[in-house]
């Protein structure tokens, strides 16, 4: 199904790419955070990759490669949008404290999930992309290198 969307949006059909954006666009903007750390931002970079994608996709040579070719696109769109804004911005959520704590995590402790944060913040945008790519997506050492163009 995935291959007919891209290959009908190939041909102009603005209706085939904006159920494709909307097929893989939430998994895109949680890539796109978990690079960014900033919701914002990771919308800019999504909103900034499918803008691209819908201009270069008649370029696009293989319609099964599409979602690869999409994240190399969001992985640069991040890039740029970390050029862009120099500075991380602190972002603070407020939680509905009338339904209660969800219970205890007992994976990490708030302290560790600090020094985790903390430290991601320290890696340079092209690192935390391989890892959001290995972790998050579950891809292989090969299939990151070969998404993001890196040896």
């Amino acid at each position: 199904m995935l291959r007919a969307l891209v290959e009908q949006a190939q041909g102009g059909d603005d209706e085939a790419f904006t159920t494709l954006a909307g097929l893989v666009g939430d998994r895109c903007l949680a890539i796109a955070y978990r690079i960014l750390r900033d919701t914002s931002r990771a919308e800019d970079a999504v909103q900034v990759a499918l803008v691209s994608a819908w201009r270069e996709l008649p370029n696009l040579r293989d319609p099964d490669r599409f979602e690869a070719w999409l994240h190399r696109l969001l992985v640069n769109a991040c890039y740029a949008e970390v050029r862009r804004a120099k500075r991380w911005l602190v972002d603070v959520r407020v939680l509905d404290i009338e339904r209660g704590p969800a219970g205890p995590d007992g994976t990490v402790t708030v302290d560790d999930r600090d020094q985790l944060e903390r430290g991601f913040r320290r890696l340079p945008p092209e690192q935390r992309a391989v890892f959001v790519f290995h972790h998050y997506l579950g891809l292989s050492i090969p299939e990151v290198a070969e998404r993001l163009d890196i040896p």
